[in-house]
């Protein structure tokens, strides 16, 4: 029997019972976006340029399962960490899913934890080594929103450190013609274990407000002027490290080092939110670099 009229279903035209699970698929579509945009230039960019090169990249079919795994996986972080800080979002960033109402903090959770299987099923067609890098990865998300290390700059920065680092290593071994990881791929996670851990709080100073405002306690929160200065340290001693382990020419070494010098200054300088902001931009525009030099290793294409 149909339903009688006054039961709450949505009456559509035939033009609508066409377009309109097309627009929920899109709207749907939209959220995932979302959750992931502030990310892209910060994860999803440097990590895949990292393992292509590291890797390197064996085929079209293996940058795009590379691609796919990095994104579902960094869309699992993101609802993991968006569903448990709602508060800070409200204030910094509002257009995200859960404090624009796209989607209600009890669907972001549950929708988290339906990503931890389609994760780790995932990985786990690529081989046990990426199962696994999955699992330490999904680890260290739980941990870090979970159990509280977000809240302390100590445990937040490892967590990240575990994070990125995980990432970078099941990035490269699907992108590579083996999971087995050469010299040059051992070298290259190394090297950014190195650079995310001591250069991560580069991504705290614009969000100073945000964070006292739910009580997490970051490196530039607790140590602010030492943070600058540690930064700035750091940004110039892996500069001219990076540059010249991967055996850069002059001219290479020169715009590097100038780069990280800059960036490193404008930190310990410029202060304000927004200045802090435009100095995250090229952070990542060094750091999208850094991901890029294990390129001279492979193809000797930076020796200029």
């Amino acid at each position: 029997m149909f339903p009688p009229h006054n039961f709450p279903f949505p009456r559509l035209s035939i033009h609508g019972a066409v377009t309109w699970p097309l627009t929920s698929v899109c709207r749907h579509i939209h959220t995932l976006i979302l959750f992931t945009y502030t990310d892209y230039k910060t994860i999803f960019i440097p990590i895949a340029v990292f393992a292509a090169v590291a890797a390197p990249v064996h085929s079209l079919g293996h940058l795009l399962s590379g691609l796919l795994w990095i994104w579902l996986h960094l869309l699992q972080c993101n609802v993991s960490n968006q569903y448990k800080t709602p508060e800070e979002d409200i204030v910094s960033r509002p257009w995200r899913p859960i404090p624009s109402g796209r989607i209600s903090q009890t669907d972001a959770f549950s929708l988290r934890v339906f990503l931890i299987p389609v994760c780790l099923g995932l990985s786990w067609f690529h081989g046990w080594g990426v199962f696994f890098t999955s699992a330490t990865l999904t680890a260290t998300m739980i941990v870090y929103d979970e159990v509280g290390f977000a809240a302390h700059w100590a445990g937040k920065n490892m967590c990240n450190v575990f994070g990125y680092l995980t990432f970078e290593i099941g990035a490269t071994k699907i992108m590579g013609q083996s999971p087995r990881l050469d010299a040059t791929a051992m070298q290259a996670l190394v090297c950014s274990a190195g650079v995310i851990s001591t250069t991560i709080q580069a991504q705290d100073f614009a969000d100073v407000v945000g964070d006292r405002q739910i009580g997490r306690v970051t490196f530039p929160i607790y140590a602010p002027s030492f943070s600058r200065i540690f930064t700035l340290i750091a940004l110039v001693t892996w500069s001219i490290f990076l540059s010249t382990h991967w055996s850069l020419g002059l001219w290479g070494k020169t715009c590097f080092c100038f780069l990280g010098t800059l960036i490193g200054l404008r930190y310990y300088n410029l202060r304000k939110s927004e200045q802090d902001s435009q100095s995250y931009v090229l952070f990542n525009a060094w750091l999208f670099m850094a991901h890029l030099l294990p390129s001279q290793a492979r193809w000797d294409v930076l020796s200029f």
